[in-house]
C-alpha cells in the first residue's frame, strides 16, 4: 500500500506545498501546530478543493513531541515527511528529524528561498554586518545571533523598542531596564499569545495584537505610533516580510535589530514539489 506524505506546515511555504497537493491531487496530511493554524490552512484550501475534486488532503493540528510523531507516523502509514516549519522553530525541526530517523522515514527540509542560497539576498550593509557580527551604535541595521544578544545590545541604548519576534521568547526582554516603559510588543491576535504577554507585563498601548502579513506602511505607522528608535525582528526573508520591515525602519530613522540564524541545508518550494510529484508517481 502506498504510504502517505506528511507536511509539517506553519509557514507560507507549507501552505504553498498544501496548495500544490490539492492542485495535483496528491494525497497527503498537513499538520499545523495550533487550531488557529489549521483554520487558516482550511480556509485557504477550501476553494481550491472545490475546484479540484480529486484532492485527498487532510489538515490536522496539535503540537507533537518526538515520541508522539513516531506513533503518528506508524498509525497514519507515513512514508515521506516534508518539514516546512518556521526557520526559527529549531527544536521542532530537530524532533522531526530524530523521529524520521528512528522510524526509517524519508525526511525533506523545505526552506524559504533566502535560506536555500549560500549567499542570502540582503542589502550590502546587512550582509556585511551579518558576516562580521558588527553592532555599531550608529548603524541603521544591527545583526545579532539570538534574542539574548539583542537584549544585551538594547540594554546599552536609550529609546523605545518595537518587538516583533513573537510571544515565545518575550520573557527575555523583561531583563531590560524599564522594559515596561520602553518596549512595545507585537504578537499574534490569539488568546494564548495575548495572555502570555500580559502576564509578562506587556499591556495597554504596549501590547499590539495583530495578524500579518504587514506592509511597509503598517510597520511605519507602528514605528511612528510607538516612537520606536529600535525595531526588533527575526531574519525572516521575503515571505516573513523582512523587506517591508527594512524599508519602514529606514524611512522612520529607526535601527533595525535583526536576529539571524545559520543557513540550513534543504530544498526550495519548487524542489519539494518535484519530490512530492515523484513520490506520488512511483
Amino acid at each position: 500500500m502506498k504510504k502517505n506524505i506528511l507536511i509539517f506546515a506553519g509557514t507560507t511555504e507549507g501552505r504553498q506545498l498544501a496548495e500544490y497537493a490539492v492542485k495535483e491531487g496528491i494525497p497527503c496530511i498537513v499538520s499545523a501546530a495550533t487550531e488557529y493554524g489549521e483554520e487558516l490552512l482550511e480556509n485557504d484550501l477550501q476553494l481550491r478543493k472545490e475546484k479540484h475534486k480529486k484532492s485527498e488532503l487532510r489538515v490536522i493540528h496539535g503540537r507533537m513531541d518526538q515520541q508522539e510523531m513516531e506513533a503518528f507516523f506508524e498509525k497514519e502509514q507515513v512514508g515521506l515527511v516534508i518539514d516546512a516549519t518556521h526557520p526559527f522553530a529549531v527544536i521542532v525541526t530537530e524532533n522531526i528529524q530524530r523521529a524520521c530517523k528512528n522510524s526509517g522515514i524519508e525526511y525533506l527540509r523545505c526552506l524559504r528561498d533566502f535560506l536555500t542560497e549560500a549567499k542570502a539576498v540582503r542589502s550590502e550593509k546587512f550582509a556585511y554586518e551579518r558576516t562580521n557580527a558588527i553592532t555599531k551604535s550608529d548603524s541603521s541595521v544591527v545583526c545579532v545571533n539570538s534574542v539574548e544578544e539583542a537584549v544585551d545590545y538594547l540594554e546599552q541604548t536609550q529609546g523605545n523598542i518595537l518587538i516583533t519576534t513573537g510571544s515565545k521568547e518575550l520573557d527575555k526582554y523583561t531583563r531590560l531596564t524599564n522594559y515596561k516603559e520602553r518596549c512595545y510588543a507585537r504578537v499574534l491576535s490569539v488568546l494564548p499569545s495575548v495572555m502570555q504577554s500580559i502576564d509578562l507585563g506587556f499591556s495597554g498601548k504596549h501590547l499590539i495584537a495583530m495578524q500579518g502579513p504587514f506592509s511597509r506602511e503598517m510597520n511605519l505607522a507602528l514605528l511612528h505610533q510607538t516612537e520606536a528608535k529600535y525595531f526588533v525582528t527575526k531574519e525572516s526573508g521575503k515571505n516573513g516580510g523582512f523587506a517591508e520591515k527594512l524599508e519602514a525602519a529606514e524611512q522612520a530613522g529607526a535601527v533595525l535589530l535583526v536576529i539571524g540564524r545559520p543557513i540550513e541545508e534543504g530544498l526550495s518550494v519548487e524542489e519539494a514539489e518535484q519530490e512530492m510529484r515523484k513520490w506520488n508517481r512511483d
